[in-house]
């Protein structure tokens, strides 16, 4: 990418437990099932530390290998230094990383394919870098499984005449220009099942949720945070209206009194 969008290794591992909640193990048993006997390659994009590895390696029979591929080389350190996950007979797994870019993912980068993966990573690319990503996984024809790509519907409780522009204002940062790249934000998710579907593919889709409330206050006030951020830079405007609608929720999240739901889509596309 002509700009990488930097992701915290410290915010990847304060959400790993919701999304691991949060991610549907319907369409992971699915993918499973589309699995070849044997040996299996998993190909994770965009993985981060490896909290997807993490997630799904158990629900997957071996054994397996996977290989993480991230633009960001600290991050897939983090992945292959860490634990080793295991497989559902409790296999260690084998584990193997690659640096580069998906706007030039090929084909032979998923070479060995069984499955290829990704998680809330849809939204940072662009509708090229998208289609890139595809083609590649049809051409190698394994099941895809997309998990946690955000859709734009958020919910807060109690609700705030002002939630509907930081919103909006939030959703049109997400789909911004980012050296010279415009994002897909909330609609990755639709662009990936209709190119899987002109491929011929079948696809399901399931809505998944983030359920933040009391019982994590951290992630709520670090989501917040950065969704008010967010908004704010897109709409400077809304800075004197900002304040004040910060200052109500975090008023609320010092309470516990404050719940966010905030929708994604699961996609498992396979031939």
């Amino acid at each position: 990418m002509s700009e990488i969008i930097e992701v915290s290794s410290d915010w990847l591992a304060l959400r790993e437990a919701e999304d691991a909640r949060a991610r549907s193990r319907e369409l992971a048993r699915a993918a499973a099932r589309r699995l070849r006997s044997g040996p299996i390659v998993i190909h994770d994009l965009g993985s981060g530390t490896g909290s997807m590895m993490r997630w799904l390696a158990p629900l997957l029979p071996g054994p397996q290998t996977w290989v993480l591929h991230d633009w960001n080389p600290s991050l897939v350190d983090c992945a292959a230094n860490g634990a080793v996950p295991v497989d559902r007979r409790g296999r260690p797994v084998s584990v193997h990383t690659r640096s580069g870019e998906l706007a030039q993912l090929d084909p032979d980068d998923l070479e060995g394919a069984s499955l290829v993966t990704a998680s809330a990573v849809l939204d940072v690319l662009t509708s090229d870098e998208l289609g890139t990503v595809a083609r590649a996984c049809v051409t190698v024809g394994s099941p895809v499984l997309l998990t946690l790509s955000v859709t734009g519907k958020v919910r807060l409780d109690p609700p705030d005449p002002r939630d509907d522009a930081f919103a909006a204002a939030f959703n049109a940062h997400q789909e911004r220009l980012v050296g010279g790249r415009r994002l897909m934000g909330p609609a990755g998710a639709a662009l990936a099942q209709r190119l899987f579907l002109e491929a011929g593919w079948h696809v399901r889709a399931v809505t998944t949720l983030w359920r933040l409330g009391g019982h994590d206050p951290l992630l709520v006030e670090q989501w917040f945070d950065g969704w008010w951020d967010a908004a704010l830079e897109e709409r400077p405007d809304l800075e004197v209206e900002g304040a004040q609608y910060r200052a109500t929720r975090s008023t609320q999240m010092r309470r516990s009194a404050l719940a966010v739901t905030v929708a994604h889509t699961d996609l498992l596309a396979w031939p």
